[in-house]
């Protein structure tokens, strides 16, 4: 079976410099918050072009605190999308903000700047565009909305490492931005991760603080503060795949052209490009026939994501928002295989096996 994703592939890309990183830090005696995460905060900031990286311990204590840290007062509104992964929304609402869900770009996956006009209704809000699939939002448009109405912009960078909006890393637009490290994204470590990216020196400040128990001192408390640490581990793997983020990256761009070769005379709707791809997701109008014939083929495809956040009870209004394009993208998108250790061969498979499927299907 060719899988969508396979963390342990790139585990085993990476087997000796992973290993030795493993075994420099067993033999430190030093685990948590120690070497290894302090030059991985300094070589992750240089490479999304910004000042500070504070590292947490996963993706969604990244946007909890990135939006703590730079709104540090509660129960405002933000902005974001329902095509996203549920954690892009259970952050706010930890943070004790209200989320105010809006559409995507009818030919994109992510926040479609006119709804974002239609929603900017007063000042102080903040925005979290979300670079979904690897695919970069709108951030010109977005930021100059931003600017205009005095809001906030905290970027959800949690599956577009390395991904470039106009010359610039996602993640360097906005107050701060949160990133997941998570095994199967695109910088994925063994276990969870995430990073909270700013050009501010307060932001980086207070999020260093929330992040453990608000010391500055040990043991002293100046603010209330939680426990959310990137281990030394993690760090260490980290520095290694971040030596080869943007080579990996190129491979995933070389198998979505492929892809998009093969799929060209389908009747597919085909996934933007200017991405990393994260996923490489095509859509269908019947998407989950097409998935289980795939999965006959011994193609495995996945659908990410099955039900828009506002549709789903935690979050839902009575009565329900209607998102007409994001529900429309929810029911008939389907991820195909893409990680840069699929080989040549898998790629000609699943380029076959989709090539039949959708003859099949017409």
């Amino acid at each position: 079976m060719i899988l969508p994703a396979s963390p342990g592939a790139s585990y085993r890309a990476h087997k000796q410099e992973i290993d030795e990183a493993v075994r420099r830090v067993n033999e430190s005696g030093w685990y948590i918050l120690g070497p290894e995460v302090e030059a991985f905060e300094a070589e992750f900031a240089a490479y999304i072009g910004v000042k500070h990286c504070v590292s947490v311990a996963n993706g969604t204590d990244a946007i909890r605190i990135a939006v703590l840290a730079a709104l540090p007062f509660r129960g405002a509104e933000g902005i974001t999308v329902s095509m996203s992964a549920t954690a892009t929304v259970a952050a706010l609402v930890e943070a004790d903000w209200q989320p105010i869900m809006v559409d995507i770009d009818p030919h994109e996956y992510t926040l479609d700047p006119a709804a974002l006009d239609s929603a900017l209704t007063a000042p102080g809000m903040f925005v979290t565009p979300v670079h979904l699939y690897g695919q970069p939002a709108r951030m010109d448009a977005i930021m100059k909305l931003a600017d205009e109405r005095s809001a906030i912009v905290i970027e959800d960078c949690a599956q577009a490492h390395g991904a470039v909006f106009g010359g610039k890393r996602v993640g360097s637009f906005g107050a701060a931005a949160a990133f997941s490290f998570y095994p199967t994204k695109n910088l994925g470590a063994l276990g969870d991760g995430g990073a909270i990216v700013t050009d501010s020196d307060e932001i980086a400040g207070r999020a260093r603080l929330s992040r453990m128990y608000g010391w500055r001192e040990r043991y002293i408390s100046e603010t209330h503060g939680g426990n959310s640490r990137l281990d030394e581990l993690q760090a260490a793997v980290l520095r290694v795949k971040l030596r080869h983020l943007d080579s990996d990256n190129a491979r995933r761009i070389r198998i979505a052209e492929t892809y998009n070769a093969a799929f060209a005379d389908l009747d597919l709707t085909l996934p933007p490009t200017g991405g990393v791809y994260h996923q490489y997701t095509i859509r269908h109008p019947r998407r989950d026939l097409l998935r289980s014939r795939l999965a006959e083929r011994g193609v495995s495809a996945a659908v990410l994501y099955p039900v828009p956040i506002h549709l789903q009870p935690a979050y839902a209004d009575d009565p329900p928002l209607s998102l007409p394009v994001t529900e429309a993208f929810c029911r008939d998108l389907l991820c195909l295989p893409m990680y840069p250790e699929l080989t040549d061969g898998e790629v000609n498979a699943v380029c076959e096996a989709v090539r039949e499927c959708v003859r099949e299907l017409r």
